[in-house]
């Protein structure tokens, strides 16, 4: 048989035409100039300058949640409102959140592996054979054949080494799903951490501004008490000098509202500049709310905690890693097929043929190299090491509630202890007051009076805050979702607009 004109015009220019394609795409993706030009800069001390192509990407389409009562001027929020906005917005819940979803997925890869792999395919082949015997006896072959064909491979029996891998896959989902809940409740703490420090700086703000209402009330009965000649410029110089302090005191104070409130915002997930408000620090706090031992939360806490429970299935997921391992090493049963027709190009005699092939086979591996040995011994090392890292999370967990628990009754009792603290400044300083209008006081007696209750101010409002954030860090050592000093009602929160 002599080989076509046709066969012979089609594959030259088929050639031709795959060559220029390779040089082409070999003078686009090799120039040396292009491939490094503006890749780095152009010596360390010199800043990078981006091309084009190394610009800054655009940000990524904003997917905020935000309830349109909370773009409304004057609303308040309480603390699990904002917890509900973080939940939606917060990218940390939501990276836990995929995590645990692509584990998911990955337990339906290991599934996969009980069924049979079946694969379709579609050839055409051009095949041309020459025998040379002398030149006055060469045979030349030449043979298009196409078709499809089918391929069948099935894992049938390995040990329970695919078992293992679905229980390791699935510990590993659990694992994740537990480290869902504790992305939850970090964000939950973060929030109510920020939170709690607002209403501190507020309530600091408050008082810090009542100091200075008294620091120009000592200016005043000074001023009058010169103008009366019965004390000399240096007293109201001193008061002068203590409104300039408060003054002082309170623009720092407002300053740090401001920066709080942006870290409120972005602990929630939305941007620093929206605004969030609160409502006020309660002045009454329940401080016997804490009615467990540290015994019964310890053991709340060791059912409850989800980063303990991640680890557990962490572990667990490593000593099944060992079975898969194991199974690695050992025999197979497997049966494969194949199934297809070929269609032969102008031929003279039947246009296709019919084939199939079936078999069983028993895979036993002889030797690796050690691998199975090392890979075994690896995966055991692996295990151990993830026990103990769950004893290690179980001994935090332990410390965290022992911790916070004895943070939260030192931060009560701090409470009641500020309380006497502020109840008995304020009386000194209404005494010394008195003193001075009446002038049988000095001014440094007031102004010192009048520091010391400025301080109590400040610690009764520190320990209120205090409390709390112990009490949100209880909850989080624990298990819990929110501080129980979250159910604590806030009337001033509804008088200003808050969000019933």
């Amino acid at each position: 048989m002599t080989q076509p004109s046709f066969w012979r015009g089609a594959l030259g220019r088929g050639a031709a035409s795959l060559a220029v394609l390779l040089t082409a795409a070999a003078c686009t993706h090799m120039q040396p100039g292009r491939a490094i030009s503006g890749a780095v800069s152009q010596a360390p001390a010199v800043p990078w300058s981006p091309p084009p192509a190394g610009q800054m990407p655009q940000a990524p389409a904003s997917t905020l949640e935000i309830p349109p009562q909370y773009l409304k001027p004057g609303t308040t929020f309480s603390l699990a409102q904002l917890v509900d906005v973080a939940l939606r917005n917060n990218p940390a819940t939501r990276e836990a959140w995929h995590f645990a979803r692509a584990a998911a997925a990955e337990v339906g890869v290991k599934q996969a592996e009980f069924f049979p792999y079946i694969e379709l395919d579609g050839s055409i082949t051009r095949e041309k054979q020459t025998a040379l015997g002398g030149q006055p006896s060469q045979f030349t072959y030449l043979q298009t054949t196409y078709g499809p064909a089918a391929a069948l491979n099935w894992l049938l029996f390995d040990f329970g080494g695919r078992s293992a891998d679905v229980a390791e896959a699935r510990a590993a989902l659990f694992a994740a799903d537990w480290g869902h809940n504790a992305a939850i409740q970090d964000v939950v703490l973060q929030v109510a951490q920020a939170y709690y420090t607002y209403l501190n700086d507020k309530a600091l703000v408050v008082a810090r501004q009542v100091n200075l209402e008294d620091a120009r009330s000592n200016l005043d009965a000074a001023e009058a008490r010169h103008r009366a000649g019965v004390a000399t410029i240096a007293d109201v110089l001193l008061a002068k000098t203590s409104v300039s302090q408060a003054e002082l005191n309170l623009q720092i104070a407002q300053g740090l509202v401001q920066v709080i409130r942006g870290t409120l915002a972005t602990a929630v997930g939305v941007p620093a500049t929206v605004p969030v408000d609160v409502g006020e620090l309660p002045e009454e706090l329940p401080l016997d709310r804490v009615t467990k031992s540290v015994d019964e939360l310890i053991a709340q806490a060791s059912a409850e905690r989800p980063d303990l429970a991640a680890r557990r299935f962490e572990a667990e997921a490593a000593q099944q890693h060992i079975q898969s391992v194991l199974a690695d090493g050992l025999p197979k049963l497997v049966a494969l097929g194949t199934l297809n027709r070929t269609y032969y190009y102008n031929s003279t005699q039947s246009p296709y043929s019919d084939n199939y092939t079936g078999a069983i086979l028993l895979r036993i591996p002889v030797f690796t190299g050690l691998d199975t040995v090392y890979s075994t011994r690896k995966a055991k090392e692996e295990a151990e090491l993830a026990r103990a890292a769950a004893v290690r999370t179980q001994d935090q967990v332990t410390l965290d509630v022992w911790t916070s628990y004895y943070a939260v009754r030192t931060a009560a009792q701090t409470v009641r202890t500020t309380k006497d603290l502020l109840a008995s400044a304020s009386q000194s300083a209404d005494v010394e007051e008195g003193r001075y209008k009446e002038g049988v006081g000095s001014i440094l007696d007031l102004l010192s009076a009048q520091t010391s209750l400025a301080n109590a101010r400040a610690q009764d409002v520190e320990a209120r805050s205090l409390w709390f954030l112990a009490m949100a860090q209880l909850a989080h050592a624990t298990g819990a979702l929110l501080p129980r000093a979250a159910e604590i009602v806030n009337p001033a929160h509804k008088e200003n607009g808050g969000i019933p």
